[in-house]
This record gives structure tokens, C-alpha cells and sequence, in this order.
């Protein structure tokens, strides 16, 4: 990055569930306004904005702000799954990095329909062919869903190599409903144990239960970038930066290493966090919260090693510790993560965001990791996109 970019404003709204949410452009300008009012900037002092969904019409991010306002800026539509709001903000931080601008505004929504996530448009090729192609020679479970399958599979291949059990999988979501009992904007607040996560509907046995799985969820989120120069200028709260952050996509391994760890983003998630760590000159040692992508809390557990928080085929032990939560090695998913939170796919990489400022800030309440400094964001979208992004408390 050729200048530091400051976070100056973030906003979300509390997430729902499927038809129990208010339109998109609402949910989007509630967001938008959100951000600008954390930051104290008006409007009009944004000079380009990218919109972040994955199930809308082209120009829907316009639809969105101009709820806001026309100032005739450039609006970029965004659209990468499940990361799609990790790619509007690495997009707004390049051009506040590079001084092509000195504001930029980041927002995400998602206006979600119930059940399992499937293609829109059945009339052509789908992005996810080799993925399915792939996943369909190594797991043969009849009537799961190719969602479940995906994740569902690399949990099971990190069982069959390191004996990792099911339990541990439980143990994940039981720990995500404890931290989401202290976030006002997740969805599920009710805290689970591990036994409930087990006894809950089974949907692949041995492997996978309905509780290990993340709701499909409504909700926007929004952030808002600028320039050292412009938070000067204007007096704003210049406390916490984007210290490194990259951006990777799939390489050969995601199909040919036959390994459904590699098909979910295994090797993308370890390439970003090396980048990021590298850049940084920091070590995961270092991080002391984490927002990871736990769609599925197997994506959770083999996050845990790809991140290098543990060690490969340490992710169990690292569970059973207790080193993925308060009094541990560092604390993940503070804000209850996908599987608590919820997972509005356009909005899930800006709230991270807003969770991780508020955490620097120290203004988290119940949720505050103490004595925060560095804190890690990891967001992944299948076919595929993994955006790590590290902040840092200045």
C-alpha cells in the first residue's frame, strides 16, 4: 500500500431471517447512514462507492445509495459469493492506498430466500461445475445438498487424517452462541451447549448436524475509508487502520490435490494470511481477535490451521483448550461469527469489519477483547475468492 488508509465509520444493522426484513434499499441505507454517522462525514464528501450482493439485479448497489443520495459518483457493483463484501472494501482500500481518492465508501446487503443457496441463472455453464465435479468423485452422500457436501467434506477429510471428532465440530458452535448472547445485532442469541448441537437434526450422520450449519440471513453492513490527509483535514477518528490485506483466488490444488480441503479454500485462506503477515512484518502469534468465515463450523476448524493460528492437525486440540476464546491464545468470531451472527452473504465481510473496529475502538461492550491491538478478518467465498484483512489500532 503506497499510503495507510483509515477505517473512519462503520455501521450494521441487526441481521434477520429471511422474510423478516425490510426491503434492500432500506437495509442498505440504514447501513450507509450507520457508517457516515460513526465517522462524522456527510454524504458528499464520498467521492466513489462499492456495492456488495450477491442475489439482486445489476445496479442493485445504486438502487441501495441512492436511498442515501446522488452525487453522481462511481457506484461499482460487486459480486464474489460468499466474500463479496471483503472484495467492496479491498476495492475501496486500493483506491484510498493509492491516492486515487481520499474517501471511499464500502457497503454490503443481502435480501436472502430461505433454505439452501442455489444458482439463479440454470440456462448455462455454473461457476461451481469442477467444484461439483470434484466434490461428487470423493463424497458420494446421496440428497445432501452440494453446499453441505463441500464443507461437510473437509471437515470429514480433517477427521479421517487427524481423528478429529464430530463433538469437536459441536463444541465450535456451542462456543459461537456463547459469544453471540453478547452481540445486540446477531441473529440467534440463544446459548447452546454441545450436547444441543448434537442432538440437533442430523443432516449427514457422523459428519454434520443442522446447529453446525449457518442460517441463510437478510442484513447490510457498511464501511467507510479514507485517507490520513482527509481524516486530518476534517478531524476525524484516525484510531484504526488497515494495516496489510490481500486478496487470492483458487490455484491447480483446489482440484487436484482430491482433497475436499483444498475445494473449500484451504490453500487460498494459508496464501492470503501469509501475505498479510508478510507485509505486516507481524506473525499470527501476534493477532489477539479473529473474524473468520465459519459458515459451517468445520470451515471454522480447518480456518484455525490455514490461518496459522495452530498448527496443522492442531485444530482439535486448539478447541478442546479453549485457545479459540476468551482466556485462550486468541479469540475467534467475538460477534457470535456466521453461524450465530448470521450470513448475509453481500453483508458479511462489512460486518467482520464493524466487529473487528468496534473491538479496537474498544467500545465491543460485553463481546471487548481486552487489550486488543491487532485483529484478523478472513472471509471466503467458494468459486472462489478469500480476502484476509489485518487491522491495527494506532
Amino acid at each position: 500500500m503506497s499510503s495507510s488508509v483509515i477505517v473512519a465509520g462503520v455501521g450494521m444493522i441487526p441481521f434477520t431471517k429471511p422474510g423478516a426484513s425490510e426491503p434492500y434499499p432500506v437495509m442498505a441505507n440504514r447501513a450507509i447512514l450507520a457508517a457516515l454517522a460513526d465517522a462524522g462525514v456527510e454524504y458528499r464528501h464520498v467521492q466513489q462507492a462499492y456495492a456488495g450482493y450477491v442475489y439482486g439485479d445489476s445496479t442493485a448497489g445504486q438502487r441501495g445509495l441512492y436511498e442515501v443520495g446522488m452525487t453522481g459518483i462511481p457506484v461499482v457493483n460487486v459480486n464474489n459469493n460468499c466474500s463479496t463484501g471483503s472484495t467492496a472494501l479491498f476495492l475501496a482500500r486500493q483506491a484510498v492506498a493509492s491516492g486515487v481518492v481520499d474517501c471511499a465508501l464500502a457497503f454490503g446487503f443481502e435480501q436472502m430466500m430461505p433454505g439452501a443457496l442455489g444458482s439463479v441463472f440454470n440456462d448455462r455453464a455454473s461457476p461451481f461445475e469442477r467444484f461439483d465435479d470434484v466434490t461428487a468423485e470423493l463424497i458420494d452422500v446421496p440428497g445432501v445438498p452440494f453446499a453441505l457436501r463441500y464443507f461437510g467434506g473437509a471437515g470429514l477429510a480433517h477427521m479421517q487424517e487427524f481423528g478429529t471428532k464430530v463433538e469437536t465440530f459441536a463444541k465450535i458452535r456451542a462456543k459461537a452462541s456463547r459469544h453471540a448472547a453478547n452481540n445486540p445485532l446477531a441473529l440467534f442469541r440463544t446459548v447452546v451447549s454441545e450436547e444441543d448441537v448434537m442432538a440437533s437434526q442430523t443432516i449427514w450422520p457422523g459428519v454434520m448436524t443442522k446447529l453446525m450449519a449457518c442460517p441463510p440471513t437478510c442484513g447490510a453492513a457498511a464501511a467507510l475509508l479514507v485517507s490520513e490527509a482527509f481524516a486530518k483535514k476534517h478531524g476525524l477518528d484516525a484510531s484504526v487502520r488497515i494495516r496489510a490485506q490481500a486478496m487470492t483466488t483458487d490455484t491447480p490444488s483446489a482440484f487436484d490435490a482430491k482433497d475436499m480441503r483444498e475445494v473449500v479454500g484451504f490453500s487460498m485462506t494459508r496464501s492470503a494470511a501469509q501475505q498479510v503477515y508478510d507485509a505486516a512484518g507481524v506473525g499470527p502469534e501476534d493477532i489477539a481477535v479473529v473474524e473468520l468465515h465459519d459458515c459451517f463450523a468445520h470451515n471454522e476448524l480447518i480456518s484455525y490451521e490455514a490461518l496459522g493460528l495452530c498448527p496443522i492437525g492442531g485444530a482439535e486440540k486448539f478447541v478442546v483448550d479453549g485457545d479459540n476464546t476468551y482466556g485462550g491464545k486468541v479469540v475467534t468470531n467475538p460477534s457470535g461469527g456466521l453461524l450465530s451472527k448470521g450470513h448475509p452473504l453481500g453483508a458479511t465481510g462489512l460486518a467482520q469489519c464493524t466487529e473487528l473496529v468496534e473491538q479496537l475502538r474498544g467500545h465491543a461492550g460485553a463481546r471487548q477483547v481486552d487489550g486488543a491491538r491487532l485483529a484478523l478478518q478472513h472471509n471466503l467465498g467458494l468459486g472462489g475468492a478469500c480476502v484476509v484483512t489485518l487491522y491495527e489500532r494506532v
